[in-house]
């Protein structure tokens, strides 16, 4: 059975002495948590864990879904690896929030995008030299998802970006993942873009830089797992094939939704303001 995962730590067996060729880890930790880098070099190396070529950066801490005390160093550490993704050049940057908000697993795109601090208005809007008029220009979109508008999120991605020519894009969704002790306690960051719903088995339209033709950077965590995934990892064996199958959630999803999305969002404001103080994002956001 085929491991149904969107996270490339997992395609990786973390015993294993030696990686497949083309394929790097580096691992570095922090006191808020551990962050997992994986660099594929060439496209036959993603070929051998089913990824594309990029970097693929992965930050697990404690549960998501409760109140750190340590808050402001996670969205820091988080905030890091996004500028370090982008080279430290984040002027003039779309946010999207993928997914659909009526159903609580998949609304963590749309919930980030309510916490994003929308700038690009304000040069224009307000008068000069006012403070706020200086902020790096950010725009915010949460496009739904085909069966809510008949569109396909990629068509209304690729448009916006015809009309106001972002320098990159940041697109948020919620991932699959096989290993359920990752389940809501990971986050994922990779330069590679996106295909919505991949993990659930609905690929949708890729976002990347070759459809986008800008910079895509994509934010994930795994808020659902393969109920098959769950049995062969618990038993060792593949599951009754006539078994049916479904995707399992975390009873606190509503949590862990909620809190991940003020976390992820503030690090991404973060990020692109860095002017900014934690207060002035706590109170903008």
């Amino acid at each position: 059975m085929s491991v149904r995962t969107d996270l490339a730590v997992e395609m990786i067996d973390e015993d294993a002495k030696s990686l497949p060729k083309g394929i790097k880890r580096k691992i570095r930790r922090s006191s808020a948590c551990t962050i997992t880098e994986i660099i594929v070099t060439n496209e036959i190396a993603g070929l051998r864990i089913g990824k594309s070529k990029g970097r693929y950066i992965t930050i697990e801490t404690e549960r998501l879904s409760s109140s750190p005390s340590d808050f402001e160093e996670q969205a820091g550490n988080i905030a890091d690896e996004i500028s370090a993704l982008m080279e430290n050049d984040l002027s003039d940057g779309l946010i999207v929030g993928l997914g659909n908000s009526d159903i609580t697993p998949d609304a963590l795109g749309p919930m980030v995008i309510s916490h994003i601090i929308a700038t690009r208005h304000l040069k224009s809007s307000l008068p000069k030299g006012h403070e706020f008029a200086s902020l790096t220009p950010i725009s915010a979109i949460a496009p739904g998802v085909l069966g809510q508008t008949g569109i396909e999120a990629a068509e209304i991605i690729r448009s916006v970006c015809d009309s106001i020519h972002p320098r990159y894009v940041i697109v948020i969704d919620a991932l699959a993942c096989s290993d359920i002790s990752r389940l809501g306690t990971t986050i994922q960051l990779t330069d590679t873009g996106i295909s919505p719903g991949s993990g659930v088995q609905n690929r949708r339209k890729e976002l990347s830089e070759v459809t986008l033709n800008v910079p895509v950077i994509a934010i994930g965590v795994p808020t659902v797992v393969d109920m098959h995934t769950i049995v062969e990892n618990v038993t060792g064996s593949p599951p009754d094939k006539h078994l049916p199958n479904m995707m399992v959630t975390p009873r606190d999803v509503d949590k862990l939704i909620e809190r991940t999305a003020r976390l992820v969002a503030f690090a991404i404001n973060k990020a692109a303001q860095p002017s900014l103080s934690f207060e002035d994002i706590s109170a903008l956001s």
